[in-house]
């Protein structure tokens, strides 16, 4: 008269609906209504459903209201999860690394042809170079890279990698870096005639590096064609102008990538 009774059976092991966190993306049905749909968020305790062609629902989260494959399941709000911080990088582009101090310096060196350089290549990559234990040294220019190279001694654990300005078929700067051989010594360069044009004209402030006449020097033409007294004053310019990689053309930050790798990584 009453129909089954509840008791009967096995009633312990009667099927409970599963619980299932609405992850994003998570792709269910509604059972009452049939429309299928990835999770895609909350809205005032429902969820929100959106279909294949963009349309979007919201649901409300009662016990056994959805099919995940075919099977009735209990929707449940996840718990929130920490999202972690963006992690910090250096103004070269590589990640930072918390808590680390600068290591003793390594024999192993980087050689630029100036000061200007060395406080370029300090602004950019200054970060990793201490973690990696590694001096940059500002040369006199290159007339006596050879000897110098020699004075230096480079080794396997004793490397030497040499920036050099205005490295283009046929300079002078390229001949130069031709009698340089040992296979410790790795010479890069950019084609700017100085480092001064290696940073973009736009952080600047001009559309164009001046075209300086043979003959006279680069920095000194510059500064006359721009307006500013003293090759001092337009350096401090440019240098404030910089804050990483992105200020510098590629040129620049593909020769220094190639010396930090040769100076820091073993060799086979």
């Amino acid at each position: 008269m009453y129909g089954e009774d509840v008791l009967a059976g096995d009633w312990r092991r009667r099927r409970v609906t599963p619980e299932v966190d609405a992850d994003p993306d998570l792709v269910v049905e509604d059972a009452d209504s049939g429309f299928c749909g990835a999770v895609v968020g909350f809205e005032s305790g429902a969820v929100v459903l959106e279909d294949r062609h963009g349309r979007r629902r919201n649901f409300p989260l009662l016990p056994a209201a959805f099919l995940l494959d075919g099977r009735p399941v209990t929707l449940r709000r996840p718990a929130r999860v920490e999202v972690p911080a963006a992690r910090r990088r250096t103004a070269s582009g590589s990640v930072a690394v918390a808590g680390v101090r600068a290591q003793v310096a390594k024999a192993s060196r980087i050689w630029v042809e100036g000061i200007h350089d060395a406080a370029l290549v300090e602004r950019i990559w200054g970060d990793d170079l201490r973690i990696e234990g590694v001096v940059v040294e500002p040369l006199d220019g290159i007339d006596d890279l050879v000897a110098e190279v020699r004075r230096f001694e480079p080794g396997p654990d004793r490397r030497l990698g040499v920036l050099v300005d205005h490295l283009v078929a046929g300079s002078k700067e390229s001949r130069i870096v031709a009698s340089v051989t040992s296979p410790y010594v790795l010479v890069t360069g950019h084609p700017y005639v100085d480092v001064w044009q290696a940073v973009k004209p736009a952080k600047v402030g001009i559309r164009a590096w001046p075209q300086v006449p043979p003959g006279r020097p680069w920095k000194e033409g510059v500064c006359a064609a721009l307006g500013v007294a003293e090759p001092a004053d337009m350096w401090r310019h440019i240098l404030g102008r910089v804050d990483s990689f992105h200020d510098v053309e590629t040129p620049l930050i593909n020769a220094m990538e190639r010396l930090i790798d040769f100076v820091t990584v073993p060799q086979d």
